[in-house]
């Protein structure tokens, strides 16, 4: 049994077993069932991007009818802020509050529905890295293409070094092993980390690094020919491995002068790019004009293409893959959803929203009236409760007042007295 270094952070975690438990169900189906075995796991990441957008579809139908509904009630908004413009006492500012929220719920509105599905997402984007940057551990059918070439290799004295050395003369950065204080499952898994990142010209390093050692052993070398067919039947599109990064293949395409496989690899990020702004292009603006909310979504329109552009480059081929898939899916949706929302009776859900706006609204007066009644009352409780003393300050509060009331004529008491008389007649 292969112990695979699989992610066990705590949040994204469970995230990563999750969507590798469902990749790996695709996959069986895919080489099992279908027959499916080049390309199957580029092909995987298609199929799984898929379900998991029809799965967040009643999200998307959600933020698009928040898009529409919040670009119809612009005017209306614009006209409570050019209300309350240069009014900033408190009360104006509860006011402009208040009717900015009837404004949202006759509208069916919120201010932060755009941001639950991108909320939901990103997860997801970050568990998928964990998953495409080691899937073996996490597609049991890949773990199982190794399970032979890793009980040769742990059978030759002296292995750890030369995996060492094959990790560090591929370049291997990313990829974490100790060798050292493991035990014989943990290390298996840190072969098969690094073997399943290997290149082309990795591989050729295995079989070099152990060719001295291993002499006529023909079952090594027929193990690690399997191998190394396997994968490039199953991990590559083309000439990209779906486990590499774009940079890395770019920088090692570049020092092989193989540019053809350069001009692959830069497709990635470019077609991540192009098929986001496509997307983009598509969805409906939220604002309009020179307003906040307009200038914001620009903002977020151009910004986010180029995320994508820089990230591509820096992760994992497949994760590459996911997003372009996914844009190319949202961009289908959002086709149809464009369409759905001009044929539409908006005014309708408008009327509709109102019932409910109308019962938001007595309830946020209700809780109002509760929080009012409730400072009152504590407000109240507290001046009793200070108006409390105890017998001895009564005494001296008694004594104090008779001598007061008994003072000389021209005194401070005196004119103490009158003043107090003064003020005694003109409440009755």
């Amino acid at each position: 049994m292969i112990y695979l270094t699989a992610y066990n952070g705590q949040i994204l975690g469970p995230i990563a077993r999750l969507l590798g438990y469902i990749m790996n169900a695709i996959y069986q189906f895919l080489t099992e069932v279908c027959g499916i075995v080049n390309g199957s796991i580029a092909l995987t990441i298609v199929i799984f991007t898929i379900f998991i957008y029809i799965c967040l579809f009643p999200l998307t139908y959600r933020q698009q009818k928040f898009s529409v509904l919040t670009r119809k009630m612009q005017p209306e908004m614009k006209a409570i802020q050019k209300k309350y413009k240069n009014r900033k006492d408190q009360a104006s500012m509860q006011a402009m509050q208040e009717e900015t929220q009837a404004l949202y719920d006759k509208y069916g509105t919120n201010p932060t529905g755009s941001c639950i599905q991108m909320a939901i997402q990103m997860p997801i984007l970050f568990a998928l890295y964990r998953v495409f940057y080691n899937v073996p551990a996490y597609l049991s059918g890949v773990k199982d293409i190794f399970t032979s070439l890793v009980s040769d290799i742990q059978s030759i004295d002296g292995y750890e070094k030369i995996m060492t050395d094959v990790k560090d003369q591929a370049n291997l950065r990313g990829i974490v092993v100790d060798f050292g204080s493991s035990d014989a499952a943990q290390k298996a898994g840190y072969i098969v980390d690094v073997l399943y990142k290997l290149s082309e010209d990795g591989w050729n390093k295995v079989v070099d690094a152990f060719s001295s050692v291993a002499g006529s052993d023909t079952a090594l070398f027929a193990d690690i020919d399997k191998v190394r067919s396997t994968l490039s039947g199953i991990n590559y599109i083309g000439p990209i491995n779906i486990s590499d990064t774009p940079w890395h293949m770019v920088t090692t395409a570049f020092d092989n002068h193989t540019w053809g496989i350069m001009i692959a690899a830069l497709l990635i990020p470019a077609l991540s790019y192009g098929s986001q702004v496509l997307n983009l292009r598509l969805m409906p603006t939220t604002g309009s004009g020179d307003d906040q909310m307009a200038v914001q979504m620009r903002t977020m329109n151009t910004m986010m293409p180029l995320m994508s552009l820089f990230f591509t480059f820096i992760t994992p081929a497949g994760l590459g893959i996911y997003w372009i898939a996914g844009a190319l899916v949202r961009t289908v949706q959002q086709f149809f959803l464009n369409k759905h929302f001009e044929k539409i009776d908006l005014d309708q859900i408008i009327e509709k929203n109102k019932e409910k706006a109308a019962a938001k609204a007595e309830k946020r007066g209700i809780r109002r009236d509760q929080i009012v009644s409730a400072a009152t009352t504590n407000t109240r409780r507290s001046f009793s409760e200070k108006a409390k003393v105890n017998p001895a300050d009564a005494q001296a509060i008694e004594k104090a007042n008779a001598i007061r009331e008994n003072a000389r004529p021209g005194t401070m008491g005196a004119k103490a007295n009158l003043v107090k008389r003064f003020n005694e007649g003109r409440k009755e």
